[in-house]
């Protein structure tokens, strides 16, 4: 019985013995991938709305890292929204983009739950950076976004 101990190699998008002929099979229905937790607030006008007046960071005082906040603001935000949040980045100033407000814009009025649904789902021109972040990251980019806030209000 090799087969026990040499396992038949299939390929991804072979044919295999299940109901469809593929091997390749999507997760069962209702599952959630390891490490991720679902975000259930919908990508809408009216879900921001209410993220942006109910959701807030589960991070106390002492898990927020700045520092962490800022490497990954640095990656993933400065290039569009600039290294001071005043939505002056590189590709602002290249005009590859033009419209980034400044986070102390009234006007936006900020809130880490909106900063987190925009983040998760992405808004107006800015795509979803849910694959690329995960949860206590998205956090600690949140914490350093209302951080620079609070610096350009200052």
């Amino acid at each position: 019985m090799p087969n026990m101990y040499e396992s038949v190699g299939y390929e991804t998008y072979g044919e295999a013995a299940f109901k469809d002929g593929l091997e390749a099979q999507l997760p069962a229905e209702g599952s959630v991938a390891r490490g991720h937790i679902p975000f259930d607030i919908e990508n809408s006008t009216e879900g921001y709305a209410l993220a942006k007046e109910t959701v807030m960071s589960p991070l106390d005082s002492t898990q927020v890292d700045l520092n962490r906040g800022k490497e990954l603001y640095d990656i993933y935000c400065g290039i569009c929204h600039g290294g001071k949040g005043d939505g002056q980045g590189n590709l602002v100033k290249r005009e590859k983009i033009l419209g980034i407000p400044s986070y102390d814009d009234a006007g936006r009025a900020i809130t880490a739950g909106s900063i987190y649904h925009t983040i998760y789902y992405g808004k107006n021109a800015m795509g979803s950076y849910a694959n690329q972040l995960q949860e206590e990251e998205r956090w600690q980019v949140v914490s350093y976004v209302l951080q620079l806030k609070a610096d350009l209000e200052n």
